[in-house]
């Protein structure tokens, strides 16, 4: 399995150099050169299928030979220990709870996977690597908690100063051990232009070896495909279509649902649901991308002006505007909308939303009111209401019960470093306490 650069200035790479490069020298994304396809036989056999024996058999196709079935059995079985339940709430609505796993957010997928890849392809080199993640709030927990204490890898976090909830910053800021968190001064655009630069620094590429742990590293988007084959298997109605209603930021869970589709998912659309950051929805209506300063919402992770997967997804439709609109249908809604949301949907069924997943809920509800067809939405929960336990309150007067992993992080002594907003302190930082 090879794999290319977006802008496909760089060589051809393994999987390997692709997971530990993070992105390509050119500044592009790494895509397979040619996409794998499943056996026609697959969505058949789906419904029988456990989320790992899914896992096991689409990771497979994008790991190729570089790793051996036993070691993917391995990854597969020590990051996926924790359930990911189809929770339904009317006759078309259902909620696909991605948030079971230790820092109760969708990001445990990418990162726990990608972690011990990391480490069983780091084993064969016996150089440190230091893996450099931005985060708008629950990438960099997700992060921390998959690599904290893995021999030979060291992490460096970037966080927006006063831009994340206080149970996302201690879960990202309380670790130590090989975990350090930089509170910059800035937004998380700016955290996430800090993160490319390093990346393609010619200085550091020479005195380190450096990769990313964000979505822009293959290593993470190719744990994000299985669970949407997962959500299929457990439709109880698996013959009516089914869409995905996708809470979206830096565009790495819908650019997921995108390769699935491709290698043999049948999913007729995906709904990219964004809040006031809303460039990508702009792009499916003007077929202009135009990136701008990200504005502060109450989806905070959400708050994204200049979307890295956005390369990625052009890619896959080889520019094609209209092949894209025929599979994306994108909105956008305000903090007002998503806390009414909120409300409702705790009134209505009891079942309470974080403030991301509340606007994916929008997302399929404005999507089915244009769409009366028979068909039913799946939403991407991305993250436990209890991380957003104020924004809960506000929506719905009632504060969610606390999961014992998260208070246990609460009242932990916060342990970050202030930065500017600058690459050479940046650049001089990661090769000074480099050891």
């Amino acid at each position: 399995m090879k794999y290319r650069s977006t802008l496909r200035r760089s060589p051809e790479v393994s999987l390997r150099e692709a997971v530990l490069r993070g992105s390509a020298p050119d500044g592009g994304l790494y895509m397979p050169v040619e996409m794998p396809r499943l056996p026609a036989d697959f969505q058949g056999r789906l419904a029988k299928l456990s989320f790992q024996e899914i896992a096991r058999e689409v990771g497979a196709l994008f790991t190729g030979d570089e790793v051996p079935p036993q070691i993917l059995r391995k990854i597969v079985a020590e990051a996926f220990n924790f359930p990911v339940p189809l929770v339904t709430l009317s006759e078309r609505l259902h909620i696909l709870e991605l948030f079971h796993g230790p820092t109760l957010a969708f990001k445990d997928f990418g990162a726990r996977f990608m972690a011990r890849l990391m480490e069983y392809f780091v084993q064969e080199s016996g150089n440190q690597l230091t893996v450099i993640v931005a985060t708008s709030g629950d990438t960099g927990s997700a992060v921390a908690q998959a690599f904290l204490g893995l021999p030979g890898i060291r992490v460096v976090i970037l966080y927006p100063a006063g831009r994340v909830s206080v149970a996302q910053e201690k879960q990202l800021t309380t670790l130590g051990q090989n975990i350090t968190a930089l509170e910059l001064a800035g937004s998380f655009d700016d955290c996430q232009r800090l993160a490319k630069q390093s990346l393609v620094d010619p200085e550091l590429a020479a005195r380190l070896t450096l990769t990313s742990a964000n979505s822009i590293n293959i290593g993470r988007l190719i744990p994000q495909i299985f669970y949407y084959f997962h959500a299929v298997s457990q439709l109880r109605l698996p013959e009516i279509p089914a869409v995905f209603a996708v809470p979206s930021g830096n565009f790495g869970n819908l650019t997921g649902g995108l390769l699935a589709k491709r290698i043999g998912l049948r999913v007729p659309q995906f709904i990219a649901t964004t809040n006031a950051n809303d460039v990508f929805p702009e792009f499916l209506r003007s077929g202009n991308m135009i990136p701008r300063a990200s504005r502060h919402t109450i989806s905070n992770a959400m708050d994204v002006g200049n979307p890295s997967n956005f390369a990625r997804i052009v890619d896959l439709y080889d520019n094609d505007l209209q092949a894209i609109r025929h599979d994306i249908w994108g909105c956008s809604f305000s903090d007002e909308e998503t806390l009414r949301v909120m409300h409702d949907v705790e009134l209505r069924h009891q079942y309470v939303l974080d403030p991301h997943t509340a606007v994916g809920v929008l997302g399929w509800q404005s999507y089915a009111k244009q769409n009366p067809a028979a068909t039913q939405g799946i939403v991407l929960a991305t993250a436990h209401p209890a991380k957003f336990a104020e924004t809960v309150a506000r929506a719905t007067g009632l504060r969610p019960e606390m999961p014992e992993r998260l208070a246990a992080f609460l009242g932990r002594p916060k342990k970050s470093i202030p930065f500017p907003n600058r690459f050479a302190q940046l650049q001089e930082f990661l090769l000074s306490t480099n050891s």
